[in-house]
């Protein structure tokens, strides 16, 4: 394919944007390629602006699980915004939206709008921290969290120690009020409450993590870790930024049957547009300023454009849908394995419903950050070379997973198959 219109595009974005880009992965330096640039979505298709075609395996990274342009979506946000954008006042569409998510989520009884999966995790553990009285929060290698200073730790060397910071401007005095635990391991994370007793104020978890690749929570570990959290009186928040309404329509929580104190959503509940929300129990929630002391605000939360798309999205999720969802991605799944095995490649895959990762590994199993950095990068970074090639759009980084859509064509699904085994044949 020729991509010297997006090439160029990169060499001028780098003069303007600090580092050609305004999310770091789109940088495509761990595929070690140029960065493609694109110019508009239709369905299952992706078009960049030299003019190539791919299937999209990413929807945004979630959100877009009815595909591209999707008409019902975009004709809700234009019959919105002929009544404008934004007021920075009460509307209620935002009523509206939130009766949708707490009939769908089992924990929610109140939510919060704000603007991103981020501003939602960093507001979730502040009002943890308020309701509880404690200052620590504990969380998972390997789980990512957005890019508030208290999440962007990681542990030292293996050993389950306070964090250090994982970023130059995150300070010590913020990095030693996050602890760390190994994912899967409840073990860990009892020896972190014992270490730490009566001051762990929430432990925040990824029930399905999707940024050391796919991976999920063992369901007897998230069972014991409601326990500790009730044992040792800690809230527990599920981040379900992006397996909410992905996995099914109350999320992953409903899937697993264990109820956390505070969850965090966004990604689909915006329909594409930017947005975030945090809900749980109304007597922690209504710990929030304007009835509570804990202060967290927003000009654009709530955004009307951002309802009406989020909405045009949450009312048609239904069990036919999800059982759509995962019929694709069962076949594109069972595909990749017999390619795998046909070309005696090295390699696993990990999936949740419509979320998946195919792992370069000669380990048996993924289950944590441990397991997920013996992957080999290079394979990946060819692999995904050749399938951009191929026309199929993939995660530009081997710890970041698919995020299939329900406008998968039979045509598409053989696509991404054959294209694999291509792939694979070749690097």
């Amino acid at each position: 394919m020729n991509y010297n219109k997006s090439i160029n595009a990169f060499k001028q974005s780098q003069e303007l944007i600090p580092g050609g880009v305004n999310s770091p992965v789109r940088a495509f330096k761990s595929v070690k390629c140029n960065p493609v640039f694109f110019d508009y979505g239709k369905g299952s298709k992706i078009y960049d602006i030299d003019g190539n075609e791919y299937i999209d395996c990413i929807s945004s990274w979630g959100p877009l699980i009815f595909g591209h342009s999707d008409k019902t979506t975009q004709s809700k946000i234009s019959d919105y915004l002929k009544r404008g954008t934004t007021y920075g006042a009460p509307t209620e569409i935002e009523s509206e939206m939130a009766k949708k998510i707490i009939e769908l989520v089992p924990s929610i009884e109140k939510v919060r709008m704000v603007n991103s999966g981020t501003e939602a995790t960093m507001s979730a553990i502040r009002l943890a921290r308020g309701y509880t009285s404690k200052n620590l929060i504990l969380k998972f290698a390997g789980n990512y969290h957005g890019h508030g200073d208290s999440f962007l730790i990681k542990a030292g060397s293996g050993a389950m120690t306070l964090g250090l910071p994982d970023s130059p401007g995150v300070t010590k005095n913020t990095a030693k009020d996050t602890i760390i635990a190994e994912f899967n391991s409840i073990e860990s994370v009892a020896k972190q409450f014992k270490k730490n007793l009566g001051k762990i104020a929430a432990v925040i978890i990824e029930p399905v993590a999707g940024n050391m690749g796919l991976v999920q929570s063992r369901k007897d570990f998230l069972i014991e870790l409601r326990k500790l959290c009730d044992k040792n009186k800690s809230l527990l928040i599920f981040d379900e930024v992006m397996s909410g309404f992905r996995l099914s329509q109350g999320g992953a929580q409903q899937l697993y049957d264990v109820i956390p104190d505070i969850t965090t959503l966004g990604k689909i509940i915006g329909g594409g547009l930017p947005v975030g929300a945090y809900g749980g129990k109304a007597e922690i929630m209504d710990y929030l300023a304007p009835t509570g002391p804990v202060y967290q605000a927003g000009t654009l939360s709530g955004n009307p454009l951002a309802m009406s798309a989020g909405l045009s999205v949450l009312n048609r999720l239904n069990e036919k849908l999800f059982d759509k969802l995962e019929s694709i991605s069962k076949k594109i799944h069972e595909g990749f394995m017999q390619n795998i095995h046909e070309t005696g490649t090295k390699a696993i895959i990990n999936r949740a419903g419509s979320m998946m990762t195919l792992f370069f590994t000669e380990n048996e199993k993924i289950e944590n950050y441990n397991d997920a950095i013996t992957c080999d990068l290079d394979m990946y970074a060819k692999y995904f070379k050749s399938m951009l090639d191929e026309g199929v759009y993939l995660p530009p980084s081997q710890f970041e997973c698919m995020f299939i859509s329900s406008v998968y064509s039979t045509k598409d699904i053989d696509k991404i198959i054959s294209s694999n085994k291509k792939s694979l044949q070749s690097i």
